[in-house]
């Protein structure tokens, strides 16, 4: 399908509510909105998929709207073929802009080949976009905090990572919040360290203490070791 006519298509399924809505939640300036809801992209990017109609689409970039952005990362997230998916991975990267495309963007069939994707974080995270640092983190969070793929040394790179950017340190805060329902003896010492800086830090005690993951008993006491 011509990108024209994918296009014709996103704008088909416009929610013009939904749109300015989006516009706020997501934040991004740098690009223009269509409006269409999740669950219709979903359904599109599973259209695309099964009927092979994607290939000229996803071969341009920059796009134009978050819409497309978002419809790409739902087709690349289907694809089996874990050496095609991860070179268009690496294409789209540098091009993501907003936590919404960051975080759409989660390949199935990175879970097949946890090794290589490890080596890949230690590339994402050497750069100074904040977006491919927050994409490197998300799989970190998404394939790396259950056993038997945990591995302590992984905090290092919430630690070495801050930058004066919210969305970035937001990710930061989410990883450490799990960590805290997922490996909470070990996660919960960099807190009672304090190794975290202070935002950081008081962000995800109060992540923690929202999931329905951590203990009441441990949520009271990540609520004594806020930081003031």
């Amino acid at each position: 399908m011509k990108k024209e006519q994918i296009l014709e298509r996103l704008f088909s399924m416009r929610d013009e509510g939904y749109c300015e809505m989006n516009a706020r939640v997501v934040n991004d300036p740098t690009l223009k909105y269509i409006g269409v809801r999740t669950p219709d992209l979903r359904r599109f990017a599973s259209e695309l998929f099964r009927s092979n109609e994607y290939d000229e689409f996803i071969s341009i970039l920059p796009h134009e709207y978050n819409d497309e952005y978002l419809l790409h990362g739902f087709i690349l997230s289907k694809f089996r073929d874990y050496d095609k998916c991860m070179a268009e991975v690496e294409r789209i990267l540098p091009f993501l802009s907003n936590w919404a495309e960051t975080d759409t963007l989660s390949p199935k069939c990175f879970e097949r080949n946890r090794e290589d994707v490890r080596g890949r974080i230690d590339i994402w995270m050497d750069s100074d976009k904040p977006y491919i640092r927050r994409f490197a983190l998300c799989r970190l969070m998404s394939l790396f905090l259950d056993d038997p793929y945990f591995r302590e040394s992984d905090y290092g790179y919430i630690l070495n990572s801050h930058m004066d950017h919210y969305y970035l340190n937001m990710m930061r805060a989410w990883y450490m919040a799990t960590a805290l329902a997922k490996q909470f003896d070990s996660a919960v010492r960099i807190i009672e360290d304090r190794r975290l800086d202070r935002w950081t830090h008081n962000k995800a005690i109060q992540k923690a203490v929202e999931s329905f993951r951590v203990s009441d008993e441990k949520k009271t006491y990540l609520k004594s070791l806020r930081w003031q």
